[in-house]
């Protein structure tokens, strides 16, 4: 199936589910189309016509039968169908017994049971239930990235060659050989982004929150660390951990920006300096970074001395997500400019970052790692919804030069 045919099949199904939608769900929609199915707009919003969906007010099925999405959506499917049919019978047979009587909301019992009875089919529906969530989720999951890229706090990276990778005997073969890498230029955050910064995110697009995110997108330690949708007001300056590679990239996306490339962290990392293990040199330095717990616990941005590009934390403190995914050693098959591992265009990784299932790249070491994993080439990797409370992330964009100053563009 194409993706413009799982676009139509989604929309189809979403319409049995839930036959009316918001203005803004709408444009949630659209957006997923595009961003998710490589449709124009023209092209999805005559979908989304064709489906006949109307406009106005929607009904919560969820409410209806008084349950909630986050206590549905992580049990079982048999769970599920149970707890919907009790509920539904409970419900339809006391209405049943109510006789003739008006109801408060101003229907009659027989349109209440109607309605109940469109709540048990779809929500115990897994495919209409699926659906249906979107509808009440109005960003469906994508976040609105219109907002202008702001570079305050990135450091702009110069286009040009780098030696990536090791042949040091601590490489373990997966950092062997190094190897001539061309970037094009591209800014990076100068600090991983921190606890305010993502809470600000979550604030705009709750669909990404500790208790509404959806169990594909992370795991049990999911910002762990918070209580409900704040963090310790001591951490405020701190790298967000917790995280998974879904909800980095997703925060990103929200910033107009991206995680970096493997290869672009790397040559990030290294600050200019070419042939050494870490940023400061050849030798192992708590005064550094934060790693080996010499600390024993994550440090505010910037504490440590940044290196030759003027980057703080590139090594220690916390792991980073990159776009990439994982392969054991360097991929010789991939393009010595500006490679990707695991798609064939970096718009393609960000188009499509929910439909991700292989394991993503990790870069940089943490406050428990000993100093041979916080070396600059060295690499780590986990399942994109792994949410450790060792790993951070920061974010790039890529830049053009064509007039004036370097300014954003999407690469």
């Amino acid at each position: 199936m194409s993706k413009r045919e799982e676009f139509i099949s989604f929309i189809n199904t979403l319409k049995t589910a839930s036959p009316t939608i918001t203005d803004k769900q709408r444009k949630g929609f659209l957006r997923l189309g595009v961003q998710q199915h490589g449709l124009t707009f023209d092209d999805a919003s005559n979908i989304l016509n064709a489906a006949g969906l109307a406009i106005g007010e929607t009904v919560d099925y969820f409410q209806v039968l008084g349950f909630s999405i986050t206590e549905i959506q992580n049990l079982k499917e048999s769970t599920i169908a149970s707890q919907v049919e009790a509920a539904h019978n409970k419900l339809y047979n006391a209405s049943l017994r109510a006789g003739g009587r008006p109801r408060p909301d101003g229907r009659t019992e027989e349109q209440w049971r109607v309605l109940l009875n469109q709540a048990r089919d779809t929500l115990i529906d897994p495919q209409k239930r699926s659906a249906y969530m979107a509808t009440q989720h109005e960003e469906s999951f994508i976040v609105d990235a219109s907002k202008p890229k702001n570079l305050d706090n990135m450091v702009l990276i110069p286009a040009g060659e780098f030696q990536m990778g090791s042949n040091d005997d601590e490489s373990l073969g997966d950092e062997y050989p190094i190897h001539t890498v061309f970037l094009d230029a591209f800014y990076i955050d100068k600090y991983p982004v921190t606890n305010a910064q993502y809470k600000a995110f979550v604030d705009a697009n709750p669909q990404w929150s500790k208790h509404d995110i959806p169990k594909k997108y992370h795991d049990v330690d999911y910002l762990r660390h918070w209580r409900g949708n704040s963090f310790p007001k001591t951490v405020a300056d701190h790298p967000v951990v917790n995280v998974s590679w879904y909800a980095a990239m997703a925060y990103a996306q929200w910033q107009g920006k991206r995680l970096p490339t493997e290869a672009e962290w790397e040559k990030a990392a290294r600050g200019g300096v070419e042939g050494q293990k870490y940023p400061w040199g050849d030798f192992a330095d708590p005064s550094m970074a934060n790693y080996d717990w010499n600390v024993g616990k994550t440090t505010p941005v910037g504490t440590y001395p940044p290196n030759g590009y003027d980057l703080h934390d590139m090594c220690g403190n916390v792991w980073e997500w990159c776009l990439d995914a994982y392969h054991e050693g360097v991929s010789m098959s991939s393009s010595p400019r500006n490679p990707i591992s695991g798609a064939n265009t970096i718009e393609w990784i960000a188009n499509h970052f929910i439909d991700v299932e292989s394991n993503r790249v990790l870069r940089g070491g943490s406050w428990r790692i000993p100093a041979s994993f916080v070396r600059t080439a060295n690499r780590n990797a986990e399942s994109p919804s792994f949410s450790l409370n060792v790993i951070g992330f920061r974010c790039v964009c890529g830049v053009t030069t064509e007039s004036g100053p370097p300014s954003i563009k999407n690469r």
